[in-house]
């Protein structure tokens, strides 16, 4: 893989392969690899599609390691569905369409929607279980809280801002979890979430 690193940065510096800049004078991005992830990234024209189909192909010859293009898939951005699907057909790839999930998070999706952000509100739900509540004390409760629901979100709340919505609701279910109740099931809320949340020295 480092091999076909170096190939396609060669490709770009001879301008066989043209990746995309990211705005703001930055970097020219041509591929992205994670394990066995392989995300290619370019301009979208005829003969950059072909040039990546030549490159794979000499990678494959001098590595013996083939890609199975009817696993892959070719996205357009801003492009005709119909041209999508027909360029895919040229690789022998399957057409895409926007959003799809990368390492999980979803790519193209517009992150200001809330229902884009279901799955760390599912995976919260998931979580906060009604029998963890009940079979936890409130100083596990708590526990449970800082050192694995605090970090929970941490993924996605590094690439996106969140909607105030669904801020409010991951506070909601964690606020309800830490004295014990569930949806369906509300209990007292003794002390103000802003209490909760403020540093000890600070009389949390």
């Amino acid at each position: 893989m480092e091999g076909l690193s170096v190939a396609l940065k060669l490709a770009c510096d001879k301008g066989i392969f043209n990746g995309v800049q990211i705005p703001g004078n930055g970097p020219i991005v041509s591929h992205l690899f994670y394990a066995d992830d392989t995300l290619f990234i370019g301009e979208w024209s005829r003969s950059n599609l072909k040039n990546l189909a030549c490159i794979l192909r000499c990678f494959h010859i001098s590595s013996g390691i083939k890609v199975n293009f009817y696993k892959s898939k070719v996205f357009g951005i801003g492009v005709d569905p119909t041209k999508t699907s027909n360029w895919a057909n040229l690789l022998g790839c399957v057409p895409g369409e926007l959003p799809f999930d990368y390492l999980g998070v979803p790519v193209g999706a517009n992150m200001n929607l809330i229902k884009y952000w279901k799955p760390i509100i599912k995976k919260f739900h998931s979580k906060l279980s009604l029998w963890k509540a009940k079979s936890l004390l409130f100083g596990g409760r708590l526990t449970l809280i800082k050192s694995v629901l605090g970090n929970l979100p941490t993924y996605y709340l590094s690439l996106f801002c969140a909607p105030v919505g669904v801020i409010e609701e991951l506070e909601k279910i964690r606020g309800t979890f830490l004295w014990g109740g569930c949806e369906d099931r509300k209990k007292i809320h003794w002390v103000s979430w802003d209490k909760v949340l403020a540093a000890k020295e600070d009389g949390g």
